[in-house]
């Protein structure tokens, strides 16, 4: 039989340990900075021990205080986890997790067409770069840029992220409709101080002085990348099989037959364990299927007079 202590009393005492301050711990748990003294001395009452001491400045931890707080901290993250796993299971809600980049030029624009062959499923997109936490964040599964291999969850590889310099055909107008790779360095380059950037202009026999900031428009995700160069701004660095559609469209052409990688790559992962749920494998089907199809049979593209061959 569990000795546990008042669990409203611990739950204050957790929130006021990690603030060390009563009233910032009484906003978050929606009571009153009394409340919240009142739960603290109930809790030490019951334990016959004191786990803050006041002084002139707010309240410090005592040092059994101090033990007990990484202890019950750790304790609320664990039931935090497991209710969130209970809350993930239900078939009735699907929420994937994917880079900013990703869900813009791709997923985001097909994402429907899964919620069609399951009209019953509430499907939600998280664009976030953070790495999910699949024991804290109400994630089924996520789809993430990088080499892998991460312990514990299955994983699916999608497509190898390559990447070949594209801009506007209006950008290539006003170059004379013809840019070779050594032209590039002396033009607006989008995310110049990219690493990627020395990488492939290597590759294609360039050198680029890689010290000290280059001038441009400097961009965080490739998404914003893309649209950029759609905008006219300049040249930018993109993994063709993400602009497909602006490729087909006109709205962007390639400047070289190229492709360079460094090894990354666009994987579908969730936990282990969660691999036969059902609402994760008809998605993990979808997905696979869609991405296999745009690969076998991309949009046709528009012609694009004037690509310099790399």
């Amino acid at each position: 039989m569990r000795r546990l202590p008042p669990l409203a009393a611990v739950r204050v005492f957790e929130a006021a340990a990690r603030h060390l301050n009563f009233t910032a711990a009484a906003a978050e748990l929606g009571m009153t900075q009394a409340a919240v003294s009142y739960q603290v001395k109930a809790l030490e009452a019951h334990l016959g021990i004191a786990l803050f001491r006041r002084d002139g400045r707010g309240i410090q931890l005592t040092p059994a205080g101090e033990r007990a707080a990484p202890q019950v901290a750790r304790g609320f993250d664990a039931l935090d986890a497991a209710f969130a796993r209970l809350r993930s299971e239900s078939e009735s809600a699907l929420t994937v997790s994917t880079t900013q980049t990703f869900a813009n030029t791709w997923l985001a624009w097909r994402l429907g067409g899964f919620q069609v062959v399951n009209p019953a499923m509430a499907v939600r997109l998280v664009a976030s770069d953070a790495i999910t936490d699949f024991a804290r964040d109400e994630v089924d599964v996520a789809i993430r840029a990088g080499r892998g291999p991460w312990p514990g969850l299955e994983r699916h590889l999608l497509f190898q992220v390559d990447f070949t310099p594209m801009c506007s055909p209006d950008f290539l107008a006003r170059q004379g409709g013809l840019i070779m790779p050594a032209d590039i360095v002396r033009l607006p380059m989008i995310s110049a101080n990219d690493p990627w950037w020395p990488h492939w202009l290597r590759e294609a026999g360039v050198e680029l002085d890689e010290n000290g900031d280059r001038p441009g428009v400097r961009l965080d995700v490739q998404s914003h990348e893309g649209h950029a160069a759609m905008a006219g701004q300049g040249i930018a660095l993109l993994t063709p099989f993400l602009w497909q559609t602006e490729l087909a469209a006109g709205r962007l052409v390639r400047l070289s037959d190229q492709l360079s990688t460094r090894g990354f790559g666009y994987w579908l992962v969730y936990p282990e364990e969660r691999r036969m749920v059902p609402k994760i494998k008809r998605f993990r089907e979808w997905l696979l299927a869609e991405i296999a199809r745009e690969r076998h049979d991309p949009p046709r593209a528009a012609p694009a007079t004037g690509q310099a061959a790399g």
